[in-house]
């Protein structure tokens, strides 16, 4: 029972958290895609999610679709993510493929959810009618029933190289929001590029929901989803038989963040991403960083034939109770001749 009461708390406080917005009235314009910003990918998260400029595989459909036509094979990506404990599980896949001599196009999929919560309306059982649960009431076990509550995004993404230096791409996203029996649908628009102005040193920006998003819920309510910036750079440099990256990330955003943001310009907010990685003869890696919630985050990776196998560490500092963060992600590549980009 002294387990079991935390863990109850928590999925409370997360359901509360997290899917706030899709259960009030009016109209909500911060955190309501907060979901899209956790992070997909092993390599990625291990480097504390400075990833923007440095992003050559499939999971550039998520960090820059214009990374996404430098992809020479088919590209496959799986990833699951148990957080805060296991109570909210947070999936990932997609799907790359090249398309022409330059261009590439992808499908990606995220859910976020938290699976088998009471709804225990229905079992008070009241003695003096004030609808809360007091001392000397209980409640009726068997009238308990369950819900799940969910959020789900595609992108679709397309990707051109323009030149050896410069690519773009954008992203068509379509997001599903559901809690218990009520539901959202939001469409929006990602535009990415990546710039690489001399030798190993590259550049990225990807500008999230660009158009603003729009949630409408089967409530009546609507939320926005505002735009964001994603602007990054990597350099990479010869060390040690092999490849020394270093990386840094800013997420801007438009929400009047302010206690909640790194740093902040009036309404405008600024989150930091920081990252290295080093990686021996292209086979095995080694990753740390500190990613906007000033967490460390650490990472390895080892490179096999048509496979790629990504971990990566992150506790959440000073809330031990909500546990700490491992994943695993999966990427396969089709490396054979018949499927290499013409």
């Amino acid at each position: 029972m002294k387990n079991l009461m935390p863990k109850t708390i928590l999925i409370v406080l997360l359901t509360i958290v997290l899917f706030q917005d899709g259960i009030s009235q009016g109209s909500g314009n911060k955190y309501a895609g907060e979901f899209l910003s956790i992070g997909v990918g092993g390599r990625a998260k291990g480097m504390g999610g400075a990833y923007v400029a440095l992003v050559n595989d499939v999971t550039a459909g998520y960090w820059n679709p214009g990374g996404l036509s430098k992809i020479n094979y088919p590209q496959f990506s799986l990833m699951h993510d148990a957080q805060f404990g296991n109570l909210v599980n947070y999936d990932y896949g997609s799907i790359g493929i090249p398309f022409g001599s330059k261009s590439s196009l992808g499908i990606s999929l995220i859910r976020m959810g938290i699976d088998d919560i009471q709804d225990t309306r229905n079992a008070l059982i009241d003695l003096n009618g004030n609808g809360t649960l007091d001392p000397g009431e209980r409640l009726d076990e068997s009238k308990i029933t369950y819900f799940n509550t969910s959020d789900y995004a595609i992108y679709l993404t397309y990707s051109k190289k323009q030149s050896d230096k410069f690519s773009y791409g954008a992203n068509l996203k379509i997001i599903r929001r559901n809690i218990a029996d009520e539901g959202a649908w939001g469409l929006g628009f990602d535009v990415g590029v990546n710039y690489n102005p001399f030798g190993r040193f590259f550049l990225g920006a990807n500008l999230q929901d660009l158009t603003t998003t729009y949630l409408s819920w089967s409530t009546g309510k609507k939320e926005v989803i505002t735009p964001t910036a994603k602007i990054g750079s990597a350099y990479q440099v010869d060390f040690l038989n092999g490849t020394l990256t270093p990386a840094l990330d800013f997420d801007v955003r438009f929400e009047n963040r302010r206690s909640s943001a790194n740093a902040n310009l009036g309404p405008v907010s600024f989150d930091l991403h920081a990252g290295i990685e080093y990686s021996y003869r292209d086979l095995v890696s080694l990753r740390t960083g500190v990613n906007d919630l000033g967490n460390l985050t650490l990472g390895a990776g080892v490179k096999l034939p048509k496979i790629n196998i990504d971990y990566s560490f992150s506790k959440f500092d000073g809330l031990e109770e909500l546990g700490n963060s491992h994943i695993v992600s999966l990427m396969f590549t089709l490396e054979e001749e018949k499927f290499q980009r013409k």
